[in-house]
């Protein structure tokens, strides 16, 4: 029988580290010698990356990051010495996940020697699904080994039933397959609270309650499936290959149908247990601001997030609007709009500002489908930073990414080339 809408469905304990060698094995248990349909099995060279060494782990994650790159560069980088850096890239290289690449500018012939060749991933040698899930749309992608979208395709979600949303990640992974042989493994985003990469423990907007996710997408497909917190593997992505790429301490803060926050010290994520499970609807940034269905009155819910600010106006006007307008009305100054997105900037100048206060981060990146506020009300939002910082404060670097939701596909699939590719368990 299928789940139900908001039924809770029980995981057989699944905490199985995730790999590509596993899949092999999977798929040959599974398929025999027949065909699974139209997913290409995956080569046993694929097979081989893994299981890696910690240090070949931190090698192939640091070419994959910053390659092409020498040698003497990558030793240095790593701080090992030549003969350790040969140990650790002699089995990479000969599996196939780096290869020798040319160096710039120099012919091949007048080259000395393998050890003078730079080494590099091959990007496209395998494709990675990511699935982003909201309420009403399934969002995917296909990346390459370094993240790179190549495909996009999207559904509309009819259903919250596991059993059917599962049976569509299927469809589109089958449709995806059919230009992108070679796929490697999915990941997989969700608004919610998700245990272990694979049970989505809760998630309010799905109405789920202990979903074994990713065992029911890996049955249906018979590819590896990691399954995140959505703001989580928006925050990996940004770390690895974008606004956070080489900082120590960086945040992500989103703004949209809620309010998420991803905080990076050391170059790594920072997990913790309440990992969206509504942080943003205790932490208070006007005490006196308006109380709305979702979030705590002046909460940083209830004054920024989409929902909130299109109740706030249609409470106000008795009109239903939707958050482009209101933000078109409030740029060519109509009242109740203007006030209202002047309060939610006000409200947004005051949370960066508690952050840049307590983490000191070097660099802030909002993000997210609600970001259009900064368009119109930036000022706003800048002032008030200053305003609650110390005058001699160094200035926040904030960056505002204008995104879609194929961006946090992205974030899913990188989940994927970390966990299934590079074994980076603790990514």
């Amino acid at each position: 029988m299928q789940p139900s809408r908001g039924a809770s469905v029980s995981s057989p304990g699944r905490s199985r580290r995730l790999t590509l060698a596993w899949l092999i094995s999977r798929r040959k248990k599974s398929c025999g010698k027949e065909s699974c349909g139209s997913l290409t099995t995956m080569t046993p060279v694929a097979a081989s990356w893994l299981p890696l060494s910690p240090g070949e782990r931190s090698v192939a994650i640091e070419v994959l990051l910053g390659g092409p790159l020498s040698r003497t560069e990558l030793a240095g980088r790593l701080n090992l010495s030549a003969g350790s850096l040969t140990r650790l890239t002699k089995p990479l290289i000969e599996s196939g996940l780096l290869v020798e690449v040319p160096e710039a500018g120099a012919p091949v012939e007048v080259r000395q020697g393998r050890p003078s060749q730079p080494l590099d991933v091959v990007a496209e040698s395998l494709s990675f699904v990511g699935f982003k899930i909201t309420d009403d749309m399934v969002y995917g992608v296909v990346t390459t080994l370094r993240s790179e979208i190549v495909a996009r395709h999207d559904r509309p979600l009819t259903t919250h039933d596991p059993a059917e949303v599962v049976d569509l990640l299927g469809e589109m992974a089958d449709e995806l397959a059919g230009d992108h042989p070679r796929l490697a493994g999915i990941g997989i985003g969700v608004g919610g609270l998700v245990e272990d990469r694979a049970v989505v423990g809760e998630s309010p907007f799905l109405h789920w309650s202990d979903v074994p996710l990713a065992e029911l997408v890996e049955e249906r497909t018979g590819l590896p499936v990691v399954v995140e917190n959505d703001v989580a593997a928006l925050v990996e992505a940004e770390t690895w290959f974008g606004a956070g790429r080489g900082l120590d301490r960086f945040v992500v803060l989103t703004i949209g149908a809620g309010i998420g926050y991803g905080l990076v010290l050391g170059g790594k994520r920072v997990p913790y247990a309440e990992e969206d499970r509504g942080f943003g609807r205790h932490w208070i940034v006007n005490p006196n601001g308006p109380l709305t269905p979702d979030g705590a009155r002046g909460s940083a819910v209830s004054l920024l997030t989409i929902p909130n600010i299109r109740y706030q106006v249609q409470a106000a006007t008795g009109r239903d609007r939707t958050y482009e307008e209101i933000l078109r009305l409030a740029a060519a100054g109509e009242p109740m709009p203007a006030r209202v997105i002047e309060e939610a900037a006000r409200a947004l100048g005051t949370l960066v500002a508690q952050i840049g206060n307590f983490v000191l981060p070097q660099k802030i990146l909002l993000a997210g489908e609600g970001v259009g506020l900064m368009d119109v009300a930036g000022k706003t939002v800048a002032e008030t930073i200053r305003a609650h910082r110390h005058p001699l404060a160094a200035p926040i670097d904030l960056e505002t990414k204008v995104s879609d939701f194929h961006d946090w596909a992205r974030g899913a699939a990188v989940l994927a080339i970390q966990v299934l590719v590079l074994g980076a368990v603790d990514a």
